[in-house]
């Protein structure tokens, strides 16, 4: 009897704590969903920055990469004789002209688009990707061809009787065409969606109280499509600061953008670790001007809530 008293509890309290132990460590159903896209963001995406990361701080016109670290390629970079800082500005300004060029542009249409066909405004401005599935050199080939001396605009002034067209290939003037042209959509349907966030109820209810077409503009209409805007405005400046395909073919590289420096320093000069350094400072300059944009804009006065 005194065994049968002093005979300890059974434990079954256990094998429940490991399956709840167990079940905490599991990844949720959103986790494990989530997961090949982040592998595929990992390999695609945050694989290539380091791999350039790397190559920035290896020895020059060597393939050492993590295995070596100098500041020789920067070095190169920040001398005064280096010619690469006139590409970078080149290429800053006619991005900055294209987004200037291409909010004038592209906010007409997307109010038009969103006056006239209201909600399905975002879907009618998909028509101007179309474009986009055609290869950009085809597109911008076809513009050289367009005019290009006794091409279609100057053999049709002249069939007319006319002196011909000018001669505006291989110029900057026409590099700067060719960035508006080419992004475009990618200003337009980001201020598309912006101008469709503004209610027309309150625009309706601000005319019946006595407001202006211009203070409705500006109180209203652009303070809450100012996030589209402003999505347009960046999405168009990071793609175009990185434009080639404009200043090769139409401007026949008159100028020389920061994104040819650094084709070439990965090609013909097979000098790696330079191309990567410069690479490394456009990234970063384009993150940092980023970042200020934002800190310095007023989100919640931009979306009315203040």
């Amino acid at each position: 009897m005194a065994d049968l008293a002093i005979a300890p509890p059974r434990q079954e309290a256990a094998p429940e704590g490991a399956a709840q132990l167990r079940h905490a460590r599991m990844l949720s159903v959103g986790a494990r969903c989530a997961l090949p896209v982040a592998l595929l963001l990992g390999i695609g995406f945050l694989a290539p920055l380091v791999a350039i990361f790397g190559y920035a701080f290896a020895t020059p016109r060597s393939f050492d990469v993590f295995t070596s670290f100098t500041l020789a390629n920067f070095a190169t970079l920040f001398d005064t004789t280096n010619t690469v800082w006139l590409s970078f500005f080149w290429s800053c300004g006619l991005a900055l002209l294209t987004v200037a060029i291409l909010a004038v542009v592209a906010y007409p249409i997307a109010y038009g688009l969103n006056l006239v066909f209201g909600r399905w405004s975002a879907l009618i401005s998909v028509f101007f990707v179309f474009p986009l599935f055609v290869s950009e050199n085809v597109r911008l080939y076809g513009w050289v061809l367009f005019f290009i001396k006794n091409g279609v605009l100057d053999g049709t002034l002249k069939w007319l009787g006319l002196a011909g067209g000018p001669e505006v290939l291989y110029s900057p003037g026409i590099t700067l065409f060719g960035m508006v042209y080419t992004y475009l959509p990618f200003m337009l349907f980001p201020m598309t969606l912006g101008l469709a966030l503004v209610p027309r109820d309150l625009v309706d209810a601000a005319r019946d109280l006595g407001a202006g077409r211009l203070f409705i503009w500006r109180e209203i209409e652009l303070p809450l499509a100012m996030p589209g805007i402003l999505i347009g405005m960046l999405l168009t400046f990071v793609l175009a600061i990185g434009a080639t395909a404009e200043a090769k073919i139409l401007g026949g590289q008159s100028i020389i953008v920061i994104s040819h420096d650094i084709e070439i320093a990965f090609t013909y000069s097979q000098n790696w670790p330079l191309g990567s350094a410069l690479a490394v400072l456009v990234t970063f300059f384009i993150g940092a001007l980023t970042l200020f944009a934002l800190s310095k804009l007023d989100l919640d006065r931009m979306l009315g809530r203040r």
